[in-house]
């Protein structure tokens, strides 16, 4: 592995370094993002339960509020839900608009590195060709020695940049369908407290 970094010049450093900030990312989002995290079962039915009996108390909405990003956004309803419809409502797109951007943390990065990393094998490209030929005018096509080394070069750097780019795009579009998922389902559940908190929805449909 040493070797192929050494031979791929220093264009190979970065490639790494994306590779690594790529894992990180994909690796956190997929753990953060998963759906029992971020929209868990039992919040609705445990909210109507508290709203039912009475019992929901400012202590009830901070807990709900910590507990997950639906909770951040159902939250922002039960504060405001003796206000009007709108009002509640309001308050909800709004926190949910939050929500939604603190969900594509560190999205655009991954984006980025997927862009960003065969350009860099490109680049590498490049500079190895441009050995081949600054060889090829200094000494010849005598010495294969160093016409092996440009090209060598020019081939692993390219090889390295699509390695890191082409899994790095396939997570970033999965990872992007997911949060748009993951939106509509907050934004389902969130509509249900609006309709139950408004007599809208009777709460055995929640």
């Amino acid at each position: 592995m040493l070797e192929l970094v050494q031979a791929g010049g220093w264009l190979m450093y970065p490639i790494l370094l994306s590779s690594v900030i790529a894992f990180a990312i994909i690796a956190e989002r997929l753990w953060t993002l998963q759906r029992k995290k971020v929209i868990p079962e039992k919040l609705m039915p445990a909210i109507w339960k508290l709203l039912r009996e009475n019992q929901l108390t400012e202590q009830h909405i901070t807990e709900i509020e910590q507990g997950s990003p639906l909770g951040k956004v159902l939250a922002a309803g039960l504060i405001n839900r003796h206000l009007p419809r709108e009002v509640v409502r309001e308050s909800i797109e709004e926190t949910g608009r939050f929500v939604a951007h603190d969900l594509e943390r560190f999205i655009n990065a991954l984006g980025t590195i997927a862009n960003i990393a065969p350009l860099l094998g490109l680049l590498g490209t490049v500079i190895g060709m441009i050995k081949v030929f600054t060889a090829i005018t200094t000494v010849g096509v005598g010495d294969p020695t160093l016409l092996a080394g440009g090209i060598s070069e020019a081939l692993i750097t390219t090889a390295a940049g699509l390695s890191v780019a082409i899994p790095t795009v396939i997570f970033y579009r999965y990872l992007k369908r997911r949060i748009d998922e993951l939106v509509v389902g907050m934004e389902q559940e969130a509509m249900k407290l609006v309709e139950v908190l408004h007599g809208e929805r009777p709460p055995e449909a929640v």
